[in-house]
């Protein structure tokens, strides 16, 4: 009953947002930045009895840190807010425009998807996130969070709607979904009569339920066992301070690398090591890695997904052999070369399959902020309509206008 009440209104707070100007839109992130602000104290508290649930429920430090919302944190959602602000709306964009031998004039332009909905676990930024990007390109949310963090999403949103009741959109374009149950969840696969697109957001099982069970159009975003390959000629110090960053930045992200693959001729592997160790990192190292606190890595390591303080570490005998290596076990997310050898540098460029590629630099810029969106909805792995960090043109489709003076087909 709730799918289908918060369902309506999202169908009619879209068919508003289509008449909303750039400037309309804008004003209305603009006081959503200032509102998260002025309400911090009460997010902040509402994270706080979300954080003491989870942590005695057992929660991984990983989620935690998802989870954990900080008045930094805030301020970098305001803060995107704002630069998103400052980009173009794709919404109305003319992509192409020809004229047909008898007269049609045909244009093809940019539009709003509609309603989207999003399914996402311990990531009340990800709230949001998602609320800015589609009332940015005029569209209505559906958000599902996960239990885990229902009272900072109930607080999120609760300051969205104030915000937005100072402006011009209609608040109901941003509609939260309260009943956390599995049964509320799969009626979301279900709800093409209101959705236009689904959208999950968290880890591989999650990712895999919705894309298995949905009738609602997916845009699947994935997993990310992210690796960095170090080459024979990689320079030792920048080697080893992008491995260290893209390890243990902020390893709880699916960004972070969670393979490092060594040439077995570059002379920077005990430094690697040792600075692995000196940051706490557990290694789960194949039969050519040695020393002290080293686990034997098994099959299983190459595919893991971490999301904390471990990484699994191999070494190759070239850069075919690392290649082949992140395309087997590789989530197509974000992959790393640290390389001075030119070809090489081209080869893992143009035969890695992955959403986004990286020379000599850490996979933790794969995000919406460090690209220049302003913010993401996501980051997909797949390769139809949108790839990588997705921003405000993958929150819209197409549609073509056709203007004519009496034609009729004969």
């Amino acid at each position: 009953m709730e799918l289908n009440l918060k369902g309506k209104k999202a169908k009619k707070a879209a068919a508003e947002l289509t008449k909303m100007t750039a400037k309309q839109k804008n004003r209305a992130l603009e006081l959503i930045s200032g509102q998260l602000m002025h309400e911090k104290e009460f997010i902040l508290a509402e994270n706080e009895m979300d954080l003491d649930a989870g942590k005695e429920n057992g929660m991984s430090d990983a989620l935690l840190d998802r989870l954990r919302l900080t008045e930094a944190r805030l301020q970098e959602m305001a803060d995107a807010l704002i630069q998103l602000t400052h980009l173009d709306d794709p919404v109305g964009e003319v992509l192409t425009s020809w004229e047909r031998p008898n007269g049609l004039a045909i244009t093809q332009v940019r539009v709003p998807l509609g309603v989207v909905g999003m399914i996402y676990e311990a990531r009340p930024n990800v709230t949001v996130d998602a609320s800015s990007l589609c009332l940015k390109t005029g569209n209505a949310v559906m958000l599902r969070g996960s239990s885990t963090a229902i009272h900072s999403n109930k607080a999120i949103v609760k300051v969205i709607h104030h915000a937005l009741e100072k402006s011009d959109l209609p608040p109901d374009a941003v509609q939260l979904i309260e009943d956390t149950s599995r049964e509320t969840a799969s009626g979301m696969f279900k709800l093409n009569e209101y959705l236009d697109v689904l959208i999950p957001r968290g880890g591989a099982k999650l990712i895999k339920t919705v894309v298995e069970n949905s009738t609602v159009p997916v845009l699947e975003t994935g997993a990310g066992n992210c690796h960095v390959y170090i080459d024979e000629s990689a320079d030792k110090e920048m080697a080893i301070n992008i491995a260290i960053n893209a390890k243990t930045q902020r390893p709880s992200v699916c960004n972070a690398c969670e393979t490092i693959i060594v040439h077995r001729e570059w002379d920077g592997l005990n430094d690697l090591v040792l600075a692995l160790k000196e940051k706490g990192v557990a290694i789960h190292g194949d039969e050519g890695v040695c020393g002290e606190r080293i686990i034997p890595a098994v099959e299983e390591d190459w595919s893991t997904e971490y999301l904390g303080l471990e990484v699994a570490l191999k070494l190759v005998k070239s850069v075919e052999e690392a290649i082949i290596h992140i395309n087997r076990y590789g989530t197509k997310h974000s992959e790393a070369i640290v390389s001075s050898n030119p070809d090489n540098l081209e080869k893992f460029l143009n035969e890695v399959d992955a959403a986004a590629v990286y020379q000599n630099a850490s996979t933790r810029f794969t995000d919406g902020f460090e690209f220049g969106f302003g913010a993401e909805i996501g980051i997909s792995t797949q390769k139809l309509h949108a790839r990588g960090p997705m921003g405000l043109p993958a929150l819209t489709s197409t549609k073509y206008i056709v203007k004519g003076n009496g034609q009729i087909k004969g």
